[in-house]
């Protein structure tokens, strides 16, 4: 066992003994977790920077970061940056995913020293920038495929391997040790040179784990308060590796939800293998879009209809994280090209901005929706309609939220059962006072998230 990882087995030790001496405020404020302290209550945003202005520009999105800051975004992540291949490139401008070279920056954004500006601005107005990492491999005339030929995986006639249907990529050989050195080499690149807070890493289940877990130890020797998201759903990527985790299963299981196919214990039971198969302190990161989503199967309203906005507001109330993608703030109603040109059209017209910017401010006002290590206890309270409607209890300390969605078309009559006569709450929405006792009109798709 690596030296870095007994520590850090040692610290959760520790710290699990502390907490169970100490109350729960004096722990929060005495012990260091896990996770950098700014990841508990953030709330993580896709920036899509080709499409977000007319320019593309990281200067033109550097316009934006006010509306941002008051959105209430914390953590700023970037598609990647880099030069992109021109062999085998798809369309005109190309997949950010097929690199060229790892410490260029693409022209088509800006420079360097306009990344630079952009991650020092967001930084000075309290939001944090992470930066999508594409370790799997680079484009097809990739600088290295001339320089260092051998650290490529090659098909049956020695020709670059080609996954899935990326046709513009070149896998690369992680049984190359010289490899693996140069791209942990690239990675620190971008922390020392523009103070970046962390990566988002691209297909991090396809890459061996002990690969993740030596960068990490490398990034953190400069930096030990950065933050990393695997792209994956693998357990043990996130016992030493990764901060965070893709809730693919979960995203799946509300799509069917919402169009019919699945009852709520789909939901519940996606919930309970993730708490039960990751270890404690991985963060699963919620979504209802990201670019992937969008381009490949379509928008959340294409794929979720009326329960758009009932399923982001879930994704704020469960253990977790949850994600915006570029546009979901202004309600981004269609498809956008990947590998060209397709500006995102902002133009608020149900007030998605007002919606978002409610959820970011709960999530952050309440103790008990922190993230995992420091998270509140979830406990189910029972009702008269369990495949419908879902409804529980997160609780930390003073801190409680109360959550009852109803997750389907019908309107329903709810009985909560258990007793909460007497408990004043306020409403996230309205922000009055609410008792909640006897039945609880839902009509489709509504949800109440009622706190104290």
């Amino acid at each position: 066992m690596r030296i870095g990882k007994l520590l850090s087995l040692i610290l959760i030790g520790l710290l699990t003994i502390s907490c169970v001496n100490k109350p729960a405020k004096q722990e929060e404020a005495t012990t260091k977790g896990v996770h950098p302290e700014w990841v508990y209550n953030a709330t993580i945003y896709e920036v899509n920077t080709r499409q977000y202005t007319p320019e593309g520009t990281f200067n033109a999105f550097a316009n934006h970061l006010p509306r941002l800051q008051e959105l209430g975004v914390d953590i700023l992540w970037f598609m990647p940056i880099q030069t992109i291949g021109e062999k085998d490139r798809k369309g005109s401008l190309g997949s950010y995913y097929s690199i060229k070279n790892y410490t260029e920056v693409n022209s088509e954004f800006g420079t360097l020293d306009d990344f630079k500006e952009v991650v020092e601005t967001a930084q000075s107005m309290g939001m944090k920038v992470i930066l999508d990492w594409v370790a799997n491999h680079t484009s097809r005339d990739a600088v290295w495929v001339d320089e260092h030929p051998d650290w490529y995986v090659r098909d049956s006639l020695g020709d670059l391997n080609v996954m899935y249907d990326w046709t513009d990529i070149a896998q690369l050989d992680y049984t190359i040790t010289e490899m693996r050195s140069e791209m942990i080499k690239s990675m620190m690149f971008w922390v020392e040179e523009t103070g970046i807070d962390g990566f988002r890493c691209d297909v991090a289940g396809e890459l061996p784990t002990d690969f993740w877990e030596v960068a990490k130890d490398s990034l953190l020797a400069i930096n030990n308060d950065l933050f990393f998201l695997a792209e994956a759903e693998k357990p043990e990527l996130n016992e030493s590796a990764f901060d965070a985790y893709y809730a693919w299963d979960f995203h799946h299981k509300m799509n069917s939800v919402a169009q019919g196919k699945e009852p709520v214990d789909s939901l519940r039971a996606s919930l309970n293998r993730m708490l039960n198969n990751f270890p404690n302190h991985a963060i699963p990161m919620y979504f209802t879009s990201n670019h992937d989503e969008n381009s490949w199967n379509g928008t959340e309203f294409e794929r979720m209809g009326d329960a758009v906005k009932t399923l982001a507001a879930l994704t704020y109330v469960l253990p977790g994280m949850p994600l915006i993608y570029s546009g979901q703030e202004a309600g981004l109603d269609k498809r956008l090209e990947f590998f060209e040109k397709d500006l995102i059209d902002f133009t608020d017209k149900e007030d998605f901005t007002g919606f978002y910017k409610k959820l970011n401010s709960l999530k952050k006002q309440h103790p008990a929706l922190q993230s995992q290590e420091r998270d509140g206890s979830m406990s189910e309270i029972a009702n008269n309609h369990p495949q419908k409607v879902w409804s529980f209890k997160r609780t930390k300390g003073e801190s409680e939220v109360v959550a009852v969605f109803n997750l389907s078309k019908d309107s329903l009559n709810v009985t909560l059962e258990e007793d909460l006569k007497g408990v004043n709450y306020d409403s996230m929405h309205d922000s009055t006072d609410v008792d909640i006792t006897g039945e609880v009109t839902l009509q489709p798709w509504e949800y109440k998230i009622l706190y104290r």
